[in-house]
């Protein structure tokens, strides 16, 4: 019989053999689970568990949060939001060689606000920049880079479904989580824009000649549409920092407010919402499938002793801190070539939240690591997520080893943000400490 380590490592080497061939990696983590329940605990208690946490799950309340976001942003992606935020990007960067970069940087992060999915927003400005950087002759490799790297800014800035996933499976609060990730989805933000300012200036080529100045009055029109973004944020992230809502509440007062912003606009039609309701629908029938199999694997891991045998290995092993987020990294980095964000936080959870609370780190700061390291994932060669949104969304106009040539700057530059969290960990926890 299997001791209780190598037991967890068969299960998931079956699990990744599973999603290697093609299996929705929350159907393998699921199937592996019941298995392995089966052989742990008996027929009888992997029929329970079959049973009724799939029930408890979804129909657990805090859960709303996830389709009531998801519907947010699908509704004000309709009503030109996305559009809004770009075209102003644009006018106040524009007279700066890498204009097009930096706008998309900055659109992106302002519509991370009301958007909590990495793989939407790069697909959403992929569609919206990427033909208007090829036509002024901007390079087509760092152009895609750029746009996948913008997309996973949509993890940190509130609402972010990642930091949802996070709470919800750790215990921590996810109103603290959702503002801490405020600050250090800034400083990313800062970070790429910096970033391609110099490699512009290093490398002229990259980018065509600036544009002329935008008049003022150009400024100040296309500021004025950008009332609904600040709006639909100010709800959001200001119910829950002022701790007038919880974040149930706050995905709500969101979806209703980007509702009728769209009706307002006249934007909304019975076609727009229905495609819009089958998307919110269909995203988040997937995330649960992936939740419901990870909760399974914890489950099996949980009866087999494997987290009470993994806790013990790494500190009986003394690893340092930096050494184990090293080692995370590169765990997530593999992890990425196989599975999206969420099967790998939902996967990951289970053995690396204890270990990091008996070594004394702060779970919420962590939370802001987890979604970091796992972001960094899905922006790495040869099979990260966000990469292929952008080649599917491109239309064939991206190749893989164009954006692999463009993704590796952002990769260095998520490295040192990465490295500033961790050493400056008031990065994550000042806005939380502040919370009312």
């Amino acid at each position: 019989m299997f001791d209780p380590l190598s037991l967890g490592a068969v299960a998931i080497a079956a699990m990744l053999i599973l999603a290697v061939l093609g299996v929705p990696v929350g159907i393998a983590m699921g199937s592996v689970a019941i298995v392995g329940l089966w052989v742990t605990g008996g027929a009888n208690f992997a029929l329970s568990v079959i049973t009724n946490l799939p029930f408890a799950t979804a129909s657990d309340y805090a859960f709303v949060v996830i389709p009531m976001f998801v519907l947010m942003g699908a509704i004000a992606s309709s009503s030109g939001i996305t559009n809004e935020l770009f075209r102003f990007s644009n006018l106040i960067l524009r007279s700066s060689r890498g204009a097009l970069y930096q706008a998309t940087i900055l659109s992106s992060a302002g519509f991370a606000a009301i958007s909590g999915s990495t793989l939407v927003n790069a697909a959403l400005f992929t569609r919206i920049a990427l033909g208007e950087m090829l036509r002024l002759g901007y390079d087509k490799a760092l152009s895609a880079g750029a746009i996948a790297a913008a997309g996973t800014i949509a993890a940190l800035i509130p609402p972010s479904i990642s930091f949802v996933i996070y709470g919800l499976l750790t215990g921590e609060s996810v109103a603290e989580l959702l503002i801490a990730g405020m600050l250090p989805g800034i400083l990313t933000a800062a970070a790429y824009m910096v970033g391609v300012y110099f490699f512009v200036r290093l490398r002229p080529e990259l980018a065509p000649e600036p544009q002329p100045r935008a008049s003022l009055r150009e400024i100040g029109h296309s500021a004025l549409n950008l009332w609904a973004t600040f709006l639909l944020a100010a709800l959001v992230i200001g119910g829950i920092y002022l701790g007038y809502t919880t974040p149930s509440g706050a995905g709500a007062l969101g979806a209703t407010g980007a509702l009728l912003i769209a009706l307002f606009r006249r934007k909304l039609t019975w076609a727009s919402l229905s495609d819009n309701l089958r998307s919110t629908a269909a995203v988040t029938a997937s995330l649960f499938i992936v939740i419901i199999g990870g909760l399974m694997f914890t489950r099996f891991f949980l009866v087999a002793g494997t987290v009470t045998d993994a806790t013990s290995l790494m500190q009986s092993l003394e690893i340092s801190p930096m050494a184990f987020i090293i080692l995370l990294a590169f765990v997530f980095v593999i992890l990425g070539m196989f599975m999206d964000p969420m099967a790998m936080q939902v996967m990951t959870l289970p053995f690396v939240y204890p270990i990091v609370t008996s070594m004394g780190f702060d779970g919420i700061w962590f939370g802001v690591i987890m979604v970091k390291l796992v972001e960094l994932a899905v922006l790495s060669p040869p099979v990260g997520m966000n990469l292929f949104a952008v080649i599917g969304a491109s239309e064939g106009r991206v190749k893989l080893p164009e954006i692999y040539r463009g993704i590796l700057p952002f990769i260095v530059i998520e490295v040192i943000v990465l490295a500033l969290l961790i050493a400056f960990p008031q990065i994550s926890l000042w806005l939380p400490g502040q919370m009312m």
